[in-house]
């Protein structure tokens, strides 16, 4: 017979939890759900005595200022654009790098590992003038060029370690088997290795773009040319010297968000195995 005490024990216990994970969760989603909330109230009731999470004359009118009378169309593109191609080239090169480390055994291979890993304990801060030497002797300043290589150097250490994980976890007789039936060992790599390792990919994918996407520093420094602008430098525009725009700056925020989220949406499911997969190796 069930021991009614246990019973409520338990209920009890669940009750705390999700309680708890509700209040997390509402204090988490609050800024976000305050920051679109803004982004539909006119100007008059931005700075009110009593603030309204729902506004009362909700309008369209922000939105159509940030696209309509301002570059942040045109940042938002050159953003996806570095941040795409960031992702893209992060992953090929870490792929063929994590795999090297995973397959071979070669002398300095542990120091090398080491190593990687130590470039991602620098801030970006320690770096930025020596890097902005290199860009202006290469006359890559201006140009999205020294984003792609600045962003590259700094998402690759994460994703080279995490891939490793993944090709450490598939068995070396796939690739022996491969290799019998006729594959060349790049053959096995990209039939065998990569597809067996998508949640891994798809995991240091989304930390190089979500890395890449939220840049600002970088950005900042090599970039003075409006039309070259990522969107995080593009909403500094919303701050003047004495005021701040904060209507059409969460508007454009708003849609800052949307790429993040959408890609989140995609690939979640990957996204949450591939986390715990590539952890159980090192």
């Amino acid at each position: 017979m069930r021991n009614p005490k246990l019973g409520r024990r338990a209920l009890l216990k669940y009750t705390v939890i999700y309680v708890a994970a509700a209040a997390v969760m509402f204090v988490s989603l609050f800024p976000f759900l305050w920051m679109i909330s803004t982004s539909f109230k006119p100007t008059s009731e931005t700075f009110t005595r009593i603030p309204r999470l729902i506004p009362k004359n909700p309008t369209l009118d922000n939105y159509k200022m940030v696209l309509g009378e301002t570059m942040i169309p045109k940042y938002f593109l050159n953003s996806l654009y570095v941040a795409v191609l960031t992702t893209a080239i992060s992953i090929i090169v870490a792929s063929l790098g994590a795999y090297g480390f995973s397959r071979f055994r070669f002398p300095g291979r542990t120091p090398a590992l080491i190593m990687i890993l130590g470039v991602q304990m620098f801030p970006s801060q320690v770096i930025i003038i020596p890097l902005f030497i290199v860009m202006k002797n290469l006359a890559l300043l201006n140009t999205h060029k020294s984003l792609l290589v600045s962003y590259t150097t700094f998402t690759l250490p994460l994703t080279v370690w995490m891939l490793k994980g993944f090709f450490d976890e598939i068995p070396r007789e796939l690739e022996e088997a491969a290799l019998i039936d006729g594959c060349s060992k790049l053959g096995a790599f990209t039939k065998i290795v990569l597809p067996l390792s998508l949640q891994g990919i798809v995991a240091s994918a989304i930390f190089a773009f979500i890395g890449a996407w939220n840049e600002f520093m970088f950005a900042m420094t090599f970039i003075n040319l409006e039309e070259l602008k990522t969107m995080p430098v593009g909403l500094t525009s919303f701050f003047g010297r004495f005021t701040v725009e904060w209507n059409p700056l969460m508007a454009a925020s708003v849609l800052f968000t949307i790429p993040s989220l959408i890609f989140f949406a995609l690939v979640q499911h990957n996204l949450a195995r591939g986390l715990v997969a590539g952890a159980v190796k090192g």
